[in-house]
């Protein structure tokens, strides 16, 4: 491999790094991609995928050493990729209401607070292995959907969905009068997620609220339910991304027949 053109400073852009995210950047024709950055004799099958799916879009492959990656990627673990990004456009919360009302059976996952880049990685990750159409979270006091949390969402973030609303509470509303299930995750929660039962064609949203605080008053208040989580042992609560794993598969579970979520 011989050095292209010098790779692109931190400052201008954002920058996705490692395989899977850059795997799934690339894979979206109409993701804006400005630059992709390579280890100089780096190896494995799926970067030199990278590599040839950049030379599709018509991007020149930058190689370079493992300090200039490092920087790039903020000494994170970037895998021997790092791509720089134009800002990827999300839909409206007014998009999302009209694919629910044009749609039946609709997952929805919303969160109340998430602060953790990495446990929004992670839940966005779970989101999308379990079918959601959309994560849904207020403007602030919530992680940002960086690269960090990209990182942690092995490629899901650059394929779901992820809409910010001024407030969630009227979120939830909106989403009622649309005809969707809303149940907060609490452990608490006076329903038992075992015992839910919904259609093919119920749209459903679950509400997770944030590390260590739970759901917030007016949150809780606006839900259909507080559903909780059966466990055996004697921990007491689920971190985040866990709890949003088990709830989005319990959901899909218990709309087929013969699968019970015990």
């Amino acid at each position: 491999m011989r050095a292209a053109d010098p790779p692109p400073e931190r400052g201008a852009g954002d920058f996705i790094y490692g395989i899977n995210p850059v795997l799934a950047l690339l894979a979206d024709p109409e993701r804006l991609v400005e630059s992709v950055t390579f280890l100089k004799g780096g190896h494995g099958q799926r970067l030199q995928e990278a590599i040839e799916l950049a030379r599709q879009r018509g991007l020149r492959p930058h190689f370079a050493d493992r300090i200039t990656l490092d920087r790039l990627s903020n000494h994170a673990v970037h895998q021997g990729v790092v791509a720089r990004v134009g800002l990827r456009r999300q839909p409206s919360f007014d998009d999302i209401l009209d694919r629910v009302q044009q749609a039946s059976g609709c997952l929805l996952l919303l969160l109340d607070t998430i602060e953790d880049p990495r446990n929004l990685g992670a839940v966005i990750r779970s989101a999308e292995a379990f079918g959601a159409m959309a994560v849904i979270l207020p403007r602030d006091r919530t992680a940002p959907l960086s690269s960090v949390a990209i990182k942690s969402s092995a490629g899901a973030g650059e394929r779901l969905d992820v809409v910010r609303v001024i407030n969630l509470a009227r979120a939830i509303v909106e989403l009622q009068d649309r005809g969707v299930q809303v149940y907060g995750l609490a452990a608490e929660g006076n329903l038992n997620l075992a015992e839910l039962t919904f259609g093919a064609t119920d749209s459903v949203a679950l509400v997770l609220g944030g590390e260590g605080k739970g759901l917030r008053r007016l949150t809780r208040e606006k839900c259909d339910g507080l559903v909780s989580i059966p466990m055996v042992g004697e921990v007491g609560s689920l971190n985040v991304a866990v709890a949003a794993g088990i709830g989005l598969y319990g959901v899909r579970c218990q709309r087929k027949p013969g699968c019970r979520v015990e």
